[in-house]
């Protein structure tokens, strides 16, 4: 059950890379892209992630066991600082937009990174409160890791241009996907699939429809406060 886990961690690096090649990665082998530093740290720690949660696999598909537990109150930490970056990344660039007259679009695309992290933070708050239950516990960071990939997904080609409803159906399968992965294992060996990818796959399809809070009076108050920090 535990090797599950590899190859759940190798298809999330790859959706990463496919969705911030054209933007990022691809510029960055090539040394053409051009990114403020927040940025290129920013792409930094979200790999490492990827990268502690193949790691974390590897090391418990190896029943190393000690060590996997050793990392993970590493992983802990680690997360929280995911979630100071993103914050820090998505406030940088809504800064940036304001100082260029530009309040309706800082406001709009504070949205997404800003409600991204309010879901991440508590799968992995949970995957921390439940560490000494690795059922639950590695359940919910897979879950958490693949709240991270929204971003990705949501720039590759066919949905970078906005999404409509008939979107939808493949934007999920694809963002997703990690999750499907684990639940089909799940369900070839116990015959059932844990509750927490049911919880998880039903809270992050509900986190697509969320744009039409992005245009409501609550978020444009909450972010006209924001911007009036940077005026």
């Amino acid at each position: 059950m535990k090797r599950v886990y590899i190859p759940v961690g190798v298809l999330a690096t790859l959706i990463a890379l496919v969705g911030f090649w054209p933007s990022y990665f691809g510029p960055l082998v090539s040394g053409t892209v051009q990114k403020v530093p927040i940025i290129h740290l920013h792409a930094a720690v979200y790999s490492g992630w990827l990268a502690l949660f193949i790691t974390q696999a590897v090391l418990a598909a190896r029943g190393r066991i000690a060590l996997h537990m050793k990392f993970g109150r590493i992983g802990m930490l680690y997360g929280v600082l995911v979630i100071i970056l993103g914050l820090a990344t998505a406030f940088s660039q809504f800064g940036t937009r304001i100082e260029a007259g530009n309040l309706a679009e800082a406001q709009c695309a504070l949205f997404g990174p800003f409600t991204d992290m309010l879901v991440f933070a508590p799968f992995l708050a949970a995957a921390w409160i439940y560490r000494r239950k690795p059922e639950i516990h590695k359940r919910l960071i897979t879950v958490a890791t693949t709240m991270l990939l929204i971003a990705a997904v949501s720039r590759m080609p066919p949905f970078r241009d906005g999404l409509t409803v008939s979107d939808y159906p493949l934007y999920l399968a694809v963002w997703l996907s990690p999750i499907y992965l684990a639940m089909l294992y799940d369900w070839f060996k116990r015959r059932i699939v844990h509750p927490v990818y049911l919880l998880g796959m039903v809270t992050l399809a509900m986190v697509r429809l969320r744009t039409p809070l992005r245009d409501s009076e609550t978020w444009l108050s909450i972010s006209a406060w924001f911007a009036k920090l940077y005026t």
